[in-house]
């Protein structure tokens, strides 16, 4: 008889680190990561691909750069909390300010590590 197929992740990775992490979950933060990198691809395709039309370039932009200050600020204290790994953290905070896919293949990268 053949396991039934996992369809979610595992529970390690919804449950908070510390009960005190509240909405911080791993899960969260890499949709939220996804999303975020899903605008920015939709920045470029405005700013540099269709003319800058205005004011959608205006709104992805600003999108793009509160949700950079968010999921900075989130990681760091998902880091602190272990909820997410500190290297995590430095590329969503470093990186991500150039462009978000660096945090969202390193989401992927640890999801990957940790279901070793």
């Amino acid at each position: 008889m053949n396991a039934p197929s996992q369809t979610g992740p595992p529970p390690e990775l919804d449950a908070p680190a510390r009960p005190g992490a509240g909405p911080l979950t791993f899960t969260r933060l890499k949709w939220t990561s996804f999303a975020h990198s899903c605008i920015y691809l939709g920045l470029l395709i405005s700013a540099f691909a269709i003319g800058k039309p205005e004011p959608l370039t205006f709104g992805l932009g600003m999108t793009h750069g509160l949700l950079w200050i968010f999921m900075s600020l989130a990681c760091i204290t998902a880091a602190r909390m272990r909820v997410v790994s500190l290297r995590l953290a430095v590329a969503v905070a470093v990186l991500g300010g150039i462009a978000p896919f660096f945090g969202s293949s390193e989401f992927i990268r640890e999801q990957r590590h940790m279901r070793r």
